[in-house]
């Protein structure tokens, strides 16, 4: 038998089920993994028990012939999710110590569907940042290098970037992410691996830390476009104690698969051929036009006029919600509380807030306030609200036209750790390509496409309509299927 932990999800899942080996077998080759693998920072917490309880309940399941779903699955769960029993911090000071007693319903749904939990996967704090270097437990690493040779440590993408840099290392097979303007997609990109994040609405945002929740949307992140399918299915569902959460069946995606995409016609916006993108970049985009020919669609030019404002809307919303969904991290109900010798009431909301949120956090909590005062209000949050609707717009006319748009996921392969931290505005452009699909509340996925020059990943960006996420799924395994991603990062660490 191979390595296990070298198998997808789909292949986990059907070797387990034919006995070719056990579920114990599976999650102690993760587990040794993970442990292994301290030098990433992958994880804030890790659960071995937890996946050996699992997986033991597998091989039982087995023996009686009640197997769930994702029976031997073991995943990693980004630490925004709460998860009864085992510390959630969103990677922040402010919650660190905080043990839920209440399980997300992402999370539970997949521990109903069979999966075991590794552990809590890192991320940029409260989910805010694109390079997981605002996390209060320290940088997550990429597994990837240069190839070159100049051992620069890079940035595995956030704020999913435990999540993607553990996949991609082989910590675990697929994890969940979260995705507010891109924080599924770009780390995907920048580590070779596939995540999609669904229609708003698909996945319940209960027991998830909120950042921005008129954005925020939970998703898989795996090696494969199947595994996504396969973790979708388990992690979609309409959820009562979620207001937006949508009430429709799920589909079975994983079925759905084919990358036949005969009669499908793909868009191409022309906007989203930025001033000074690289040129490997573009190569690949124009690559990924090819195979999506090969695949039987026809390419059609399409215009979103208004993408040039979507980044500069994102970063109005998405702090001035931020700041609301923050403000109830004052050290009087939970989490950490600073209360200095003899300090009253403001003192104690002062020196929490200051010692518990990091500078990135701060900086958005800030922005987000000054764009909801009075006299600001109208001229930047209500503008921004009537620019995100142009841009959902922009995307409706656009579907007239065609059925899939594809961009590239990001202007650039992995940056090192540090080469972007003191200039925030260079770090937001990593979500130029990213931001608009959010704002629109559309399915989007990235899957691994090639390698630049510095033999690193570089990905694909495939957007649908509302709630076509089988569209956007068959056209990804279009492109996986022709592109053969097989790349991994060597072990280093």
């Amino acid at each position: 038998m191979s390595d296990v932990t070298n198998l997808t999800v789909a292949e986990i899942r059907d070797g387990f089920r034919a006995g070719e080996f056990t579920a114990r077998e599976v999650a102690e080759g993760f587990n040794a993994n993970v442990a292994a693998a301290k030098a990433l920072n992958a994880f804030i917490v890790e659960t071995p028990e937890k996946a050996l309880a699992a997986a033991d309940a597998a091989d039982a399941a087995r023996a009686a012939g009640d197997l769930k779903p994702l029976s031997g699955v073991p995943i990693g769960m980004k630490d925004l999710f709460c998860t009864a029993g085992v510390q959630t911090t969103a990677a922040s000071h402010m919650l660190e110590g905080f043990v839920p007693t209440y399980e997300s319903t992402v999370s539970q749904k997949l521990w109903d569907a069979g999966a075991g939990m590794l552990g809590k996967l890192n991320l940029d704090q409260f989910a805010m940042g694109s390079s997981n270097e605002t996390s209060f437990f320290g940088n997550v690493i990429s597994p990837w290098k240069r190839g070159s040779g100049d051992n620069a440590t890079l940035a595995p993408g956030g704020s999913s970037g435990g999540s993607s840099s553990a996949i991609s290392a082989r910590l675990c097979p697929a994890a969940t992410g979260t995705d507010t303007g891109g924080s599924i997609r770009q780390p995907a990109a920048f580590t070779g691996i596939a995540g999609i994040k669904p229609t708003y609405g698909r996945c319940s945002r209960w027991g998830v830390v909120a950042f921005a929740s008129s954005l925020d949307q939970a998703g898989p992140m795996a090696r494969t476009v199947r595994d996504n399918a396969i973790l979708l299915e388990a992690m979609s569902g309409f959820d009562v104690k979620d207001s937006t959460s949508l009430d429709l069946p799920v589909p079975q995606w994983e079925a759905g698969l084919s990358g036949n995409l005969k009669g499908k016609k793909i868009g191409i916006p022309k906007e989203y051929r930025v001033d000074g993108m690289p040129q490997e970049i573009d190569a690949l985009w124009e690559q990924g036009i090819a195979w999506l020919k090969d695949a039987g669609a026809e390419i059609v030019n399409v215009s979103l006029p208004h993408t040039e404002y979507a980044l500069p809307a994102y970063y109005i919303i998405a702090p001035a919600e931020a700041s609301s969904n923050l403000a109830r991290y004052d050290g009087v109900r939970y989490g950490l509380r600073d209360l200095p010798d003899g300090a009253g009431l403001q003192d104690m909301y002062a020196a929490t807030r200051a010692a518990g949120f990091g500078p990135e956090v701060k900086r958005r909590i800030m922005i987000g306030t000054y764009v909801l005062s009075a006299g600001f209000y109208d001229a930047y949050y209500t503008q921004a609200q009537k620019v995100r609707a142009l841009i959902a717009r922009d995307f409706d006319r656009a579907f007239a036209e065609c059925d899939i748009l594809l961009t590239p996921t990001a202007p650039s392969a992995a940056f090192a750790l540090g080469e972007k931290q003191a200039d925030p505005l260079a770090m937001y452009l990593n979500d130029v390509f990213t931001v608009p699909a959010s704002l629109a509340g559309l399915p989007a996925m990235s899957v691994p496409a090639g390698l630049d020059s510095q033999g690193l990943p570089l990905g694909l960006q495939l957007i649908g309509r509302a709630l076509d996420e089988q569209g956007v799924l068959n056209a990804a395994l279009a492109i996986e299927e022709r592109a053969a991603f097989s790349a991994r990062p060597e072990r280093w660490w």
